[in-house]
């Protein structure tokens, strides 16, 4: 009789045993299918990072040539009216709208036409939102947008005497005379901000090659 009980007790155990496991393998299961879905989840952010990241820089615009300075005043106490360099698209990116400000007064953009937008920096003061016109260099499809092969030409400030103004007027106390350190940023649609440094001569010619 004791040993029937015995065996009785044995099958019991024996089954509890088998429970015990499945449970294990079923929660084993479950946090390996959450570890996969957490490292494809994780997988799938990083490329979408690696994808976003090369449209940026596939986006970005480079500066072409020379930086070309008109003076308002020549001489050693004299200052630039207008600024004048080229641009084109670098990696074979994505079209940037390079469509002109609508309007301009005292130097600065008054319309809101422009996605690109030029600000002045140096030591003394910042100034957002130049104005500035675009003149397509060579060859061009007959639209605003920066495209791979074709070079846009930016002139900050209008003509002398027209009603936008030129940068002497945007500029203010501070003018761009002599031997003065300043940058351009260039801020586009897409892609990284783009910064133009240079320095002054010691004497304000009327077309100066700012190197």
């Amino acid at each position: 009789m004791l040993k029937k009980i015995f065996r009785k007790e044995k099958g019991i155990t024996g089954l509890e045993t088998a429970i015990i496991l499945i449970a294990f393998v079923v929660v084993a299961a479950v946090f390996a299918y959450t570890a996969l879905s957490a490292g494809l989840f994780s997988t799938q952010k990083a490329q979408e990072a690696v994808y976003s990241g090369l449209k940026e820089a596939q986006s970005t615009i480079e500066v072409k040539g020379a930086i070309i300075a008109t003076g308002n005043i020549t001489g050693d106490v004299g200052n630039i009216g207008q600024i004048t360099f080229t641009v084109s698209n670098v990696l074979g990116g994505e079209p940037i709208d390079f469509t002109a400000p609508s309007g301009g007064a005292l130097g600065l953009a008054t319309g809101t036409s422009n996605r690109v937008v030029i600000n002045y920096l140096d030591s003394s003061q910042e100034v957002v939102n130049l104005y500035w016109t675009l003149a397509k260099v060579g060859n061009d499809d007959g639209d605003s947008l920066l495209e791979t092969g074709e070079k846009f030409q930016i002139t900050i400030g209008a003509l002398d005497g027209a009603a936008q103004g030129n940068l002497v007027q945007a500029l203010g106390a501070f003018q761009l005379g002599c031997n003065k350190t300043f940058s351009l940023v260039i801020l586009t649609p897409i892609g990284a901000v783009i910064t133009i440094e240079r320095t002054t001569p010691p004497y304000i010619d009327k077309i100066m090659n700012l190197r």
